[in-house]
């Protein structure tokens, strides 16, 4: 029977109908192996389409390697087809060490039905969709370089713009020959240690820290020394004594909120900790990604330096989208320079126009201050009701946050946070273990949970029968190691 044409549906749609049913036609045998497939106008007058639309079709399930097209003679199914039910699948996981990758893996791996408390990222409906669409909108009928062409070596002039007047907010004043945009705040990381490390140089971090951080060090081959964090940013007395002992080449920290803990930097550890970096000729490296979401402004260690030995990264991914890749760095003019080169020889240049325009766009638009306001007041409504029940399961946050979406909470006595996680695992619940930001691997007990994913009720489910799985499995190697 031809489907109904009463109801006219947009091209994508209508295009999507088609490649469906061809899909359909695989998974039921009706297509099979080598076999010719309807020609395009057949096809077209059975699904009551254009020709066109089923061009589209055809062309998409032949770039997926689905059919094949024969000069002549027309579209055939491939002789080794995909299985149809593996088109919609995800890899599978796999066993694997839990060490700094672990988290990303599994969180950027996970399927629709996966429950990611332990992801460094909000929920896709907590993002500005519709003004994202609208930037994307009007870009797409411009008709000028921003779709085909690279970005200058410098990258978007309007966006530096913008981030100039940002960071002037913050007390940062940066002229345009001290700012550079990237293609991600980690590639703006990974270009100053390319910059300024050799093999073998000694790095400081927090303890806790980042994970994908200590990898990227770690792929630098850096020494790695750590200080634990404090709620008001790393115990300034041990800062002090592990400066005058390693001299440290590189201090990398968060100032406006500390990723895991939510830890805010005060203004006397500030100004201790620079004149300890001044003293031991230690650069400082400020991650900025988490500033927009504190209720109000803390300093920032560039501030106070004036872009001196203190290099400020920051990018957009937390609070607008993730698929716009694009970072920036504030520096001393006289780094920015080698740090350009550095960034096309990588990668041939930073963000492409499309995605910087498009921040540009919104970011200039009006609705990005509104945005941010309702992410605070959303975040800061779910982080006591997420703390509370954390704490039915006697879980402790370490410190209530100001901001942010992170809760860095100590788990019941006798718990093991890898455990915990790797059983949450096989319930499709990724969990952030403590080891994982802890070059010290101080943090077993410890975990790291992101509020805005923790409100689903299947998530505190999954997380008490982890815990009471690894509370029953210690008690069980107690118990025989007693008799034996």
């Amino acid at each position: 029977m031809r489907p109904s044409t009463s109801e006219p549906r947009p091209a994508g749609l209508r295009t999507t109908a088609v490649v469906e049913a061809i899909r359909q036609r695989l998974a039921t045998r009706a297509l099979a192996p080598g076999q010719r497939l309807p020609s395009i106008r057949a096809f077209a007058a059975l699904m009551g389409v254009a020709p066109a639309t089923v061009v589209e079709a055809y062309d998409r399930l032949a770039a997926e390697g689905i059919i094949r097209a024969r000069r002549g003679s027309g579209f055939y199914v491939a002789d080794m087809a995909p299985e149809p039910l593996a088109l919609a699948g995800s890899e599978p996981r796999r066993p694997r060490a839990v060490d700094p990758f672990w988290v990303s893996r599994q969180s950027l791996d996970a399927d629709a039905t996966t429950l990611m408390p332990g992801c460094g990222w909000l929920p896709a409906d907590w993002m500005p969709q519709e003004a994202l669409r609208r930037a994307v909108r009007a870009l797409a009928r411009n008709d000028g370089p921003v779709l085909t062409h690279y970005g200058a070596a410098r990258g978007s002039a309007s966006l530096r713009r913008v981030l100039q007047s940002r960071l002037a907010g913050l007390g940062i004043e940066a002229t345009s020959e001290q700012l550079v945009l990237t293609s991600s705040g980690t590639q703006a990381i990974d270009l100053i240690c390319r910059m300024l490390l050799r093999p073998g140089d000694t790095v400081l971090v927090d303890d806790p820290w980042y994970f994908n951080f200590l990898a990227l060090l770690r792929a630098h081959r850096a020494r790695i020394v750590s200080v634990p964090m404090t709620p008001s940013g790393p115990d300034i007395a041990q800062f002090e004594t592990v400066l005058a002992a390693e001299r440290p080449r590189l201090y990398i920290t968060n100032s406006g909120l500390h990723n895991p803990t939510g830890a805010t930097l005060s203004a006397q550890t500030a100004h201790r900790l620079l004149n300890a970096a001044a003293a031991h000729d230690t650069i400082i490296i400020e991650d900025d990604i988490y500033g927009d979401f504190a209720p109000e402004p803390s300093p920032r260690l560039a501030a106070l330096d004036g872009l001196a030995r203190v290099i400020l990264v920051g990018s957009f991914s937390k609070t607008l989208s993730a698929a716009l890749r694009c970072g920036f760095i504030a520096a001393r003019a006289d780094w920015i320079e080698p740090l350009i080169d550095l960034q096309i020889a990588t990668g041939f240049g930073g963000p492409g126009q499309f995605a910087a325009e498009t921040l540009t766009q919104i970011l200039t638009g009006g609705s990005y201050r509104k945005h941010v306001d309702e992410l605070r007041a959303r975040l800061a409504r779910a982080r006591p009701r997420v703390a509370a029940r954390l704490q039915r399961l006697s879980i402790v946050p370490w410190l209530m946050p100001r901001g942010g979406f992170h809760l860095w909470c100590r788990l019941p006595d006798g718990c093991l946070a890898i455990d915990v996680a790797q059983a949450a695992l096989t319930n499709d619940v990724v969990l952030a273990p403590g080891d994982v930001f802890s070059a010290a691997q101080s943090a077993a007990a410890m975990m790291r949970f992101n509020v805005a994913h923790c409100e689903d009720a299947r998530v505190m489910a999954v997380l008490e029968r982890a815990i009471a799985q690894v509370a029953h499995g210690n008690a069980a190697r107690v118990s025989r190691g007693a008799e034996a």
